[in-house]
């Protein structure tokens, strides 16, 4: 049978490399061994366009394991100048689920394995569903009895499951006794057109080995005949069903021979069934294509992963924990492909420019650690591109989740007059290396959807000082190398800064130039700490001495200054550095959360007459009236 030439590939035929030409016939007798060779030895990628597709069964959801059986096949036929195809694979129609289909685009979409080939956007080779296609397997059924490799079965289901149950009751292997492969063709044709109930199967001489880009030479060679004690039995597999549809090897063989298929990416879980589909292929007189089997998923306990698990389900991953299709797929990649990059971070272009055919052998386990590293890894590039549509679906989720969480007053006191996506969109963009869901990096950055009156802050503990736990009998420890009122004069003077002039540029700038080190160096404890001298002792320093002990100093006043504003601006909650905070909480914020700051821990600054540790709510109070801002002039903010 002349094959129809691949369209795009410049009117070539079906592309096989020399050394497989030389390996095996496109007429290869039934029976015969494949030798197959290695395309290119470091990537095992062929040296010409390959054909693949992707032929789900719309019986069940795209799951874990499916998404990277598509990706596999999909990028390989990226990497080589290829075409990916689409098969929906729906002769089970007894299990066929509602809506299963239209998942399956939709989520193939999502994950941006779009098909060159298949439903919806057609092609040369189509009807693309099987179940549109009954009359092409019949027709090759038939060629398959006309030639003697297949035959008519007329033995009912009650003699069949006799001879099983005889079998079985024997410690028998099960197979069958070829019975209507001794009746002649006419009365084969004969009661077929009467409509007596029959089935087609498959007259196998040998089940070959077959090559397997991942593992090489493998299958057992075996014959189709068994010999026991009571009779000589055979493995003749079923082709067409009674009912006339055809059986999932024969569909499958067809329809890639068919559909120009040149190589076929599937798990290891096909790899008992590959052999007869060489088998079938040969009685075809057909090229098979190129096989490769991808390791099993296994969790960390050695067990398979579950397709009919809602953990693995792309629904789950889409919908539930919101992970990025980015993620997902860079996810699914790395499930048993090996690369030789630096990095593990990829997005489906850079999938498409390295992907090979260097697949590990063996069970690969899943850790989903690694998806939530790869989903901080995605959020960061994401955010670095202001202008990127995935920023922008960050920024209208996180914006969801914060209208669901605060009231609209609360929210009015911190936007003042910023709309709510203006607002997050530096948030997100300052603390990407974080995000893994709206709802938890919400929760991590909490405080900048609170008030400076319902901010809550714990009792200030210095950086230099031990953790403790302060009370009205145990006030909080002051034995900081930093003098707290140096950190209230720093922390003022960062926000005499104008509103046209707060940018993130300006704060970080004002804080590397803030010299404290002289406040360091005049503490006595703060000197010692910060490898320094006592003042009188200075005149017996060396220059070079001098220096490095003021940049020790300073290296230590910014330590506390940061630890300091960390605490006032955000209650000391992990999150963006300060210069960023500053900028995302606005001047008016920052001004008045440094405020309440100062006046919670005045009563820390020695030699004020003030000798006992208030509880929160005098220290509320103590904050409302100490704003007394009248010290910055023009500066101050306009109070309602």
């Amino acid at each position: 049978m002349m094959r129809r030439p691949i369209p795009n590939l410049r009117a070539r035929q079906t592309w096989i490399c020399t050394q497989c030409r030389a390996g095996y016939s496109s007429v290869a007798a039934p029976g015969s061994k494949l030798r197959m060779g290695n395309h290119n030895r470091k990537t095992n990628l062929p040296d010409g366009p390959a054909r693949t597709r992707f032929a789900p069964s719309p019986t069940g959801y795209l799951h874990l394991g499916s998404l990277r059986t598509a990706l596999f096949n999909y990028l390989l036929a990226k990497r080589t100048g290829g075409q990916f195809l689409l098969r929906i694979e729906d002769t089970d129609q007894k299990r066929t689920i509602p809506g299963a289909e239209q998942r399956l685009y939709d989520d193939l979409r999502w994950a941006g394995l779009q098909w060159d080939e298949g439903p919806i956007v057609g092609g040369p080779y189509g009807p693309y569903r099987q179940s549109e296609r009954t009359e092409t397997y019949r027709k090759h059924t038939h060629e398959l009895i006309d030639n003697g490799h297949a035959y008519r079965c007329f033995c009912s289901a009650e003699r069949l499951d006799a001879h099983a149950r005889h079998r079985s009751e024997a410690g028998l292997a099960p197979g069958y006794d070829r019975r209507c492969a001794e009746i002649s063709a006419a009365e084969s044709a004969e009661r077929a057109h009467k409509g007596e109930a029959h089935v087609v199967r498959l007259k196998v001489e040998g089940y070959p080995m077959f090559y397997d880009i991942v593992y090489g030479k493998t299958g057992q060679n075996r014959p189709n005949t068994k010999l026991d004690l009571i009779e000589r039995v055979y493995d003749d597999p079923i082709l067409l069903k009674s009912d006339g549809h055809p059986t999932y090897h024969l569909a499958n063989v067809v329809d890639d021979h068919l559909m120009e298929i040149t190589h076929v990416i599937r798990g290891t879980e096909w790899m008992a069934s590959t052999p007869l589909h060489v088998a079938l292929y040969n009685a075809f007189k057909w090229t098979p294509p190129q096989f490769g089997h991808v390791p099993l998923l296994v969790d960390k306990s050695g067990q398979k992963l579950s397709k009919r698990n809602a953990d693995i389900d792309l629904t789950f991953f889409k919908d539930t924990q919101s992970i990025f299709a980015a993620t997902l797929v860079n996810f699914a990649a790395l499930l048993g492909w090996s690369h030789t990059q630096k990095s593990d971070v990829f997005n489906l272009e850079e999938l498409e420019q390295l992907f090979n055919l260097k697949i590990t052998r063996g069970n690969t386990v899943v850790a989903f650690e690694k998806l939530w590293f790869l989903q901080k890894a995605h959020a960061q590039r994401f955010a670095s591109a202001p202008e990127s549509p995935e920023l922008q679906d960050m920024v209208h989720k996180l914006t969801t989740t914060v209208e669901a969480t605060y009231s609209k007053e609360q929210l009015a006191q911190i936007l003042n007059t910023r709309t709510l996506p203006s607002y997050i969109t530096p948030l997100l963009q300052a603390d990407a290396k974080s995000y893994t869901t709206p709802e938890d990096f919400l929760s991590r950055n909490q405080t900048f959807f609170q008030t400076a009156a319902t901010l809550t802050r714990p009792a200030y503990t210095p950086a230099s000082s031990p953790p403790s736990s302060p009370s009205a009998t145990n006030p909080p420890t002051t034995t900081a190398a930093v003098p707290l009122s140096s950190l209230h004069t720093a922390a003022t003077a960062l926000t005499l800064v104008p509103p046209s002039h707060w940018t993130l540029d300006t704060h970080r700038a004002n804080i590397a130039a803030y010299d404290g080190a002289s406040a360091v160096l005049e503490s006595p404890s703060a000197s010692a700490s910060a490898g320094g001298r006592p003042l009188e002792q200075e005149g017996q320093q060396s220059p070079a001495e001098l220096e490095a002990a003021r940049k020790a100093a300073d290296k230590l006043f910014k330590k506390e200054l940061y630890h300091y504003l960390r605490w006032a601006l955000s209650g000391g909650a992990p999150g963006p550095g300060i210069p960023e905070t500053m900028v995302i909480l606005g001047r008016e914020q920052t001004v008045r959360r440094l405020q309440d700051a100062k006046a919670l821990t005045l009563e820390m600054v020695p030699n004020r007459g003030v000798k006992r540790y208030k509880g929160p709510q005098e220290s509320a109070a103590a904050a409302e009236k100490s704003k007394d801002i009248s010290w910055m002039g023009s500066l101050a903010p306009k109070r309602a």
